[in-house]
This record gives C-alpha cells, structure tokens and sequence, in this order.
C-alpha cells in the first residue's frame, strides 16, 4: 500500500517538476527572446520604409533617364542594376539588425560575385559592349554601318548583340563585345555621301572630250547636288590606260540608284563618242604562244 501511494506521488510530481523547469528556462530566455523580438521588428520596418523608398526612388530615377534621351535598352538595364542595388542594401541592413555578421554576407556577396563573374565572362564583355555603344551612339537603328566583314542596316541593338539586315535580306548578329573593340564604319552617319568613281580611257581616245562628257554627266544628273561642287581629274598615267576620276555629292538616300545611273550613262557616252574604254583579252599567236593584251 505504501508503495503504491508513492508511485502515484511520483506520477504526480513528474508533471510538476518537468512544468517548472519549462517555466524556469522561459524565464532563463526571456531576455533574449524580447531582445530577438525587438530585432525582428526593427528589421520589419526597415524591410518595409526601405521597400518604400526605393520604389520611390526607382521612379524619380526613371523620370530622370528619359530627360536624358538614353536608349530604351540602356534605361531599363540601369534601372533593373540601380534597383537591385537599391532591394540588395534594403536585405543587408535588415540582416544587420537582425544580428547576422555584416563582414559573413559581405564575403558571400564577394564569393558569388566572383564565380557569376567568372562564369559568365563573354556575356557580361557583351553587355559591356553594349551599354558603351548605347551611351557613345556610333550608330543608331536604321544607320549603315561596315564592321570587320561584315555590313548591313541596324535593325536592333540590344545589351548583348547587335542585329544588323544585309541588302540581300540576311539577318547578321554581331555580339557586342566584338563591335565595341572593332573598327565601325558609319556609312549613314552624313546626310550627303560623295560620289567617287574612276574611268579608264585608253591613251588613243581624246582627253578632254572624255573629261567634258563626265563633267556634263555630273552636271545633268538630278541627284548629283551641283551646288556643293564636282570635280574631273586625271587621276592616274596607267600602264595601259588613263584614269579619271570623277567626284560629287549625293543625299545618302539616293546615292545607289545615283550611282548605278551615272555609271550606266558613262558607257553610254562613251559608245556614242567614241572613247574607248580598255579591257583586258587574250590573244592567241599561231596557236604556240598565248598572251594578255590590254586593249
């Protein structure tokens, strides 16, 4: 009997004593939680006031692009960059408060920082490549531009590749990083371009009359802009012709279709004049001995 009574004083006690000790830690943690508490909501009202300010930030910064007249692609890059930036201090300090080492998210910051950058090494030249085209401008959308082999019209020009459109309705996509370190010639940059051609006569044809036909036809041309000068010259004593070159000015939008025609009415006038342009044919002497002769 009297153990029975003691095991259920035990039974008893059990829950009493395991309740205080529950009590006696709470109170042992009751500071630190109310210090933890405390920190968790000053990290709220950072997050939140932070959040607020860089959305509002983020539009004063937006308005502050478009007054500059950067390109659409670079004002949405700088954008999403600053507003990372901006969300990524928010985060830090927030952390900060909450007690975990500024120095510890500084170093995993840095070691991501390093392996993206590494990884991503050409894209990131491209992107270079592309916010320093889009802030200088060489060239803008619809211009004509000559990169190393390649040429066409700039159709698109993004922050890792620029789409370029050749003459034969070819789609070409030059990576960034590539025309940024290349040599681009603008070939729409002006609004004139000069005509500059050369004509061989042969040395038996008449000089002068050659050179009058090519000013009349510089003159005559509705495209050729008369005004701003053209010149005839005797460029060169060749081998077995004489070169003229012939020189004047042509609004880049019709240049071709100028060019095209003046070349076309060069031999033209020269047939009916009796210039002889040279060309190069192969004679054959008593089917022994085989040559070239200008003629």
């Amino acid at each position: 009997m009297a153990i029975k009574i003691w095991m259920m004083s035990a039974q008893t006690a059990a829950p009493q004593v395991e309740a205080s000790w529950i009590l006696n830690a709470l109170e042992g943690w009751t500071p630190e939680l109310k210090e933890f508490f405390w920190r968790l909501v000053l990290a709220a009202i950072i997050l939140f006031a932070g959040f607020r300010i860089a959305r509002g930030l983020h539009g004063i910064l937006k308005k502050t692009f478009s007054r500059m007249n950067l390109e659409e692609n670079v004002n949405k890059f700088l954008l999403s960059v600053l507003n990372a930036a901006m969300y990524a201090l928010v985060v830090f300090i927030a952390a900060e408060k909450l007690g975990v080492p500024s120095a510890s998210i500084v170093a995993l910051l840095g070691s991501a920082g390093v392996a993206i950058g590494l990884s991503l090494k050409e894209s990131l030249s491209n992107v270079a490549g592309g916010i320093l085209i889009m802030l200088t401008r060489p060239f803008v959308i619809q211009d004509y531009i000559v990169c190393k082999d390649v040429e066409g019209t700039v159709q698109d020009i993004g922050l890792v590749y620029t789409v370029l459109t050749t003459v034969d309705n070819r789609k070409v996509i030059i990576p960034n990083g590539t025309v940024a370190n290349a040599t681009v010639v603008n070939v729409t940059a002006q609004e004139k371009r000069q005509l500059d051609l050369e004509v061989q006569i042969d040395y038996t044809s008449d000089l002068k009359k050659a050179k009058d036909i090519l000013c009349e036809i510089l003159k005559q041309h509705p495209q050729v802009l008369w005004e701003d000068g053209t010149r005839v010259f005797v460029k060169e004593l060749g081998e077995s012709a004489v070169v003229l070159g012939m020189r004047g000015w042509i609004m880049r939008d019709e240049y071709w279709l100028a060019r095209w025609d003046i070349i076309e009415s060069i031999k033209l006038r020269f047939d009916e004049e009796g210039i002889v342009i040279p060309f190069r044919q192969v004679v054959v002497h008593s089917g022994t001995k085989v040559g070239c002769l200008d003629k």
